[in-house]
């Protein structure tokens, strides 16, 4: 018994002998206590890599689902879900929507100046601009250094008129950081207050900042156009052209300066390509109209106009040329029917009453055309040929007193233009006007000597005789103006023969040439794809 007893007892020591040797002593590491796991993402997070996945792959319903998905597990609480949503909504233009759920994310996280910006944004494609500036400027508070934020504030101010302070945004918008779109907004700005010189400085600023920008350079080439600088012009437009031959907008512009000088097959052949890129231009068929007119072939000039008219009908400037084109081609029906739908849209345009005026003298409605006339002067307090078509239909009514005053402020005007700018008169305007002056038995005037020494000489050279048109070049090109004054036609009203050779028989035979027709005929408008004219954008 004590020798099996003896020997259970060893083998149990073996045992635990053994079992020593198989278990480790613990060493260091393992008397240290155990790391902790890394922290999980929190619910309200989990899926948003999956949902900007989605986002920038432009999968808008697989985002919806999974937007969908995590909201419901989050019970509408995960912010970057719902920003994300809000955007796809916009995308859709459920602007009301997208404007609903970023002010949800602002409640989330009313610290965080995106969701305030994303907030004004939604409000300013609302039209809403005074509610977007007043988030704009509380986002400000939260960020003083973001440049978007002063940029679209100086936008909204735009929008509502308050140009010296939208001005201010956008210069402290350049100067945290220099933008291409803040340059144009900036000029713009200038555009619109009339000061074509600051927006030139601004616009050549932005040029140097980025040499290679064609809309930048387009732009100033537009305004060096309408100042009448055309070389410079032209160096632009054609630096536009270099880095993108397909710039549509330069090459009307370079078209546009080629028919000024009466070249207008090498025009057409730049708005060929035009025609390409955008066929239902209004500029477009409204230049190509004025180079048919410019070739005497009218009735393409009136397919081209009617079809600019078509795609752009609240267009004062088409309208013009519409009833000019008209008027020459004696329908003087249809010039009344497009003068005066012009006269709706630019109502404070002298030159357009005066055409009105001479329409309704060709229809025998000399009331109605003394009444257009006055309007005419009071409106434009430059152009001479007002005056002297007025003074010319008096006078074929007898009222030699009236025609008498009319003829001295005609030369008022032409002295005022002598002595303030380098303009030549039209050759035919001048030879009007001396006759004129020789019926009413006035003594010869000296007003026009500086600028035409022999009418005849300039007749016979069109290419140096500019047109009479002073109005400003809104927007547009000079004038077609020696063009448009050979292709009008003439009319003759028979005189009386008993009053022979006689001074009052020459004016006679010249007030019925002058009321059948306009002296001296203003050019039409070549349209330009104006920097002001363009949409106002946010960064």
């Amino acid at each position: 018994m004590t020798s099996g007893r003896a020997a259970v007892g060893g083998a149990k020591m073996a045992e635990e002998r053994l079992a020593t040797r198989r278990t480790p002593l613990p060493s260091a590491k393992s008397q240290k206590p155990w790391l902790k796991k890394a922290a999980e993402f929190p619910i309200l997070e989990k899926q948003n890599w999956l949902i900007h996945l989605h986002y920038i792959r432009k999968d808008y319903e697989a985002c919806k689902a999974v937007i969908k998905e995590q909201l419901q597990e989050t019970q509408g609480l995960c912010e970057y879900a719902i920003y994300v949503q809000a955007l796809i909504f916009r995308l859709e233009g459920n602007i009301q929507e997208s404007l609903e759920l970023f002010q949800r994310c602002a409640i989330l996280n009313p610290q965080c100046a995106d969701n305030l910006k994303q907030v004004a944004r939604s409000l300013f494609l609302l039209g809403k601009h005074k509610a977007a500036s007043e988030v704009y400027t509380e986002a400000a508070k939260l960020d003083q250094k973001d440049w978007e934020i002063c940029h679209n504030l100086g936008i909204c101010y735009i929008y509502m008129k308050q140009f010296s302070k939208a001005q201010d945004q956008l210069h402290q918008a350049l100067q945290l950081n220099r933008h291409v779109l803040t340059y144009i907004m900036l000029g713009k700005i200038h555009l619109l207050a009339g000061d074509l010189d600051k927006a030139i400085k601004v616009y050549k600023t932005a040029v140097e900042f980025s040499p290679e920008n064609t809309e930048l350079l387009t732009t100033l080439g537009l305004l060096y156009l309408q100042l009448g600088i055309h070389k410079k012009a032209f160096e632009h437009l054609g630096n536009a052209l270099t880095y993108d031959p397909t710039n549509y907008k330069a090459i009307l512009a370079a078209g546009s300066m080629m028919q000024t000088h009466g070249d207008f097959d090498v025009a057409l052949t730049k708005y060929r390509v035009v025609a390409c890129a955008v066929p239902e231009s209004p500029p477009l068929w409204n230049n190509i109209g004025l180079c048919f007119f410019g070739k005497k072939k009218y009735v393409a000039a009136i397919s081209c106009l009617k079809r600019a008219n078509y795609l752009a009908p609240f267009d004062w400037k088409i309208l013009y040329n519409l009833g000019l084109v008209h008027l020459t081609m004696q329908q003087y029906a249809s010039a009344f029917h497009f003068l005066s739908a012009a006269i709706t849209f630019q109502p404070k345009m002298g030159e357009l009453y005066m055409l009105l005026a001479v329409t309704l003298t060709n229809l025998e409605d000399v009331e109605n055309a003394k009444r257009v006339y006055a309007a005419a002067v009071r409106l434009d307090k430059c152009n001479p040929l007002v005056n002297l078509n007025y003074a010319i239909l008096l006078y074929m009514q007898g009222e030699r007193g009236a025609a008498l005053a009319q003829c001295q402020e005609m030369e008022e005007k032409v002295r005022l233009l002598r002595d303030n700018s380098s303009l030549e008169f039209d050759s035919e305007m001048v030879e009007m006007a001396q006759k004129l002056r020789a019926a009413l038995q006035v003594g010869e005037a000296l007003v026009w000597t500086k600028q035409v020494e022999d009418p005849k000489s300039k007749h016979q050279t069109p290419s140096t005789s500019k047109a009479a048109s002073f109005q400003q070049s809104l927007g547009s090109n000079q004038a077609l103006g020696q063009a448009m004054s050979s292709a009008a036609t003439h009319r003759k009203l028979p005189s009386d023969p008993a009053q022979g050779d006689s001074p009052g028989s020459q004016a006679s035979g010249l007030g019925a040439k002058v009321c059948s027709r306009l002296t001296g005929i203003p050019g039409g408008y070549l349209l330009l794809i104006s920097a002001s004219n363009a949409v106002l954008c946010l960064a």
